[in-house]
């Protein structure tokens, strides 16, 4: 594995912005069945993720590392996930995080809405527990496998 691997997988970290606590533990239960081993921290809603990733209000350096990748709902409290997503897609030093919408919405004016904004991938959230499982292990394989992600 080269240096620039070796040196990424170390430093892989994700941002999960999801309101829903049901959602969240599901979530995150998958994600330790699959061997995700990584750093996961977690916003409730899209004031406190701005706050995290600009590192700012509650947030450091120290306590809000800049994640490797931004897991968002889009339907959160105060501050939507859609406008998290324009905003830093439009900030100069982060626009380069790579950005996954995960929602309940499959409404074509959402998903148009996120790309449009640079989301990088939009993954519609499941009611199947099985299609659940299958959707996380699949994104695992290819962000955190396949791809090659900035650090």
């Amino acid at each position: 594995m080269s240096e620039l691997l070796n040196k990424q997988k170390k430093d892989l970290s994700l941002l999960i912005v999801e309101d829903s606590e049901e959602d969240y533990t599901t979530l995150i239960r998958l994600l330790r069945k699959q061997g995700f081993e990584y750093p996961i921290y977690r916003c409730v809603d899209g004031d406190d993720a701005l706050d995290f990733v600009f590192q700012t209000g509650k947030y450091s350096p120290e306590t809000a590392p800049r994640p490797t990748l931004i897991l968002i709902d889009l339907n959160l409290p105060g501050t939507d996930g859609r406008k998290v997503i324009e905003i830093i897609k439009n900030h100069q030093q982060l626009k380069i995080i790579p950005i996954v919408a995960f929602s309940t919405s499959s409404n074509t004016k959402d998903i148009q809405i996120c790309y449009e904004y640079g989301v990088n991938s939009y993954i519609e959230k499941p009611v199947s527990i099985k299609v659940f499982s299958k959707n996380i292990e699949d994104f695992l394989s290819y962000w955190f496998e396949t791809a090659i992600l900035p650090i």
